[in-house]
């Protein structure tokens, strides 16, 4: 199992990476949320990952942060009918603390606006994973100190926002991130959405 790959950030997609590590690239899949925190290529980076193994392919997932991982994880393991394609969606749609909020209230809403993650999945999700001995309630007790900061809440919700009014997920999250690059005070969801939409025009 390869745990994480340390060497220089060849190229930069929203879902995929290229590591060169002493001269072999590393091909690797990675969420939005772990893409955000990228530096640009050509610099050093380390990623944490999960090697998926089937029949036909050998395919690598990369995380930004251990919770990041440890959701993915979670998500392959212990609910039924989610690949990693639907994990990194949830990862893609949601920050990881938002998203076990999100599980330890049973809010399927919040879950099924996530692209790619219809209502019978969230059900499913919110079913499984609070059925998993330990699992809600650690994530509730650790909830009050890790909540969500202002800052993702009011990211997540404009970029659920934008995507309500028509513009994909990779779009929106591309125009919240400029946002945030060129605003000099902590912005709430109204205004992150007004700064978004003038930059997709």
């Amino acid at each position: 199992m390869i745990a994480f790959l340390e060497g220089v950030l060849e190229e930069a997609l929203p879902t995929q990476i290229i590591v060169n590590v002493h001269g072999v690239g590393y091909h690797v899949m990675i969420p939005l949320s772990s893409f955000e925190r990228l530096s640009d290529p050509g610099s050093p980076v380390k990623i944490l990952t999960h090697l998926v193994v089937r029949e036909d392919s050998q395919t690598l997932y990369g995380f930004g942060t251990l919770a990041e991982r440890d959701l993915f994880r979670l998500l392959l393991n212990h609910v039924s009918g989610v690949g990693p394609k639907i994990a990194l969606a949830i990862l893609s749609g949601m920050a990881v603390e938002a998203f076990k909020a999100a599980v330890v209230s049973g809010d399927i809403a919040a879950i099924s606006r996530i692209k790619g993650v219809g209502k019978k999945t969230a059900e499913r999700v919110v079913l499984e994973l609070k059925d998993k001995v330990g699992v809600a309630a650690e994530w509730e007790a650790a909830s009050a100190a890790n909540a969500p900061s202002e800052r993702d809440l009011a990211v997540h919700d404009a970029v659920l926002a934008l995507i309500s009014l028509g513009y994909k997920q990779l779009e929106a999250h591309k125009a919240i991130k400029q946002c945030l690059t060129e605003a000099r005070e902590t912005l709430g969801a109204d205004e992150l959405v007004r700064m978004a939409l003038k930059i997709l025009a």
